[in-house]
């Protein structure tokens, strides 16, 4: 049985007003009970396995409308961070013209979002189909796949890009001492509207909070979270 005590913050450094370190979030997720993390992997290989054959027509559905307005490849792959920094290959249908990746760089200014992330309500590299499956979060369906291999996890802080994650300072990379995630508080709390230090603190939130109950409540959550629209782009 794990160790239930509270780990409680030692001290706080602040380098040009940010925080870099306080707790130790990789202490508190050691703490965690080994019947929950092994039961949260079975949950996640069998909901997603679940989820891949009852959400089958959309997959079909979505792959036949974008190689219909921009032909293939149907699926975008990209290195995100996952738990304690390592790569992985993320999976997303394709939600953006062939040549998105090419401007990325020229876009940066154009950035709405704070801090490592990058967000624009109306890139111009979004093509119609992906204005939709955007909207209802059906371009993340194919990280069920991540979640059968392992890369990820049902409920986790949702990775970003690789050199993004490197990019920040030891306090952020807290947030990924657990397996990123298809949905988090980031997802029901606002997406996109949430700015990164206040995301952030929402991912150590949930290393914090992270049980069985939690768990499915962030779940049942997220489900008015996607058809409300509220924040995605």
């Amino acid at each position: 049985m794990a160790r239930t005590n509270v780990v409680t913050a030692d001290r706080v450094v602040n380098i040009r007003g940010r925080k870099i370190i306080e707790l130790n979030y990789w202490e508190i997720y050691d703490h965690k009970a080994n019947i929950y993390k092994w039961v949260k992997r079975a949950f996640d290989v069998v909901a997603a396995f679940v989820a891949l054959v009852l959400l089958s027509p959309v997959f079909l559905i979505t792959a036949i409308a974008i190689f219909v307005e921009d032909g293939g490849p149907i699926f975008f792959t990209q290195q995100r961070a996952g738990k304690d920094m390592q790569s992985f290959k993320i999976y997303k249908f394709r939600s953006m013209y062939k040549n998105a990746e090419d401007l990325f760089e020229k876009m940066q200014e154009q950035n709405e979002q704070t801090g490592h992330a990058f967000k624009i309500k109306d890139d111009p590299r979004i093509t119609h189909v992906g204005k939709f499956i955007r909207r209802y979060s059906i371009d993340e369906l194919p990280q069920l796949f991540n979640i059968i291999k392992g890369d990820m996890s049902v409920v986790g802080p949702r990775p970003i890009l690789y050199e993004q994650m490197e990019a920040c300072n030891a306090y952020e990379k807290q947030r990924l001492v657990v397996k990123p995630g298809l949905t988090c508080y980031w997802q029901v709390c606002g997406r996109a509207k949430i700015k990164w230090d206040q995301w952030v603190e929402l991912d150590l939130k949930y290393i914090q909070d992270m049980s069985i109950k939690k768990d499915i409540e962030l779940i049942i959550r997220t489900f008015p979270a996607v058809f409300g629209q509220d924040g995605a782009y």
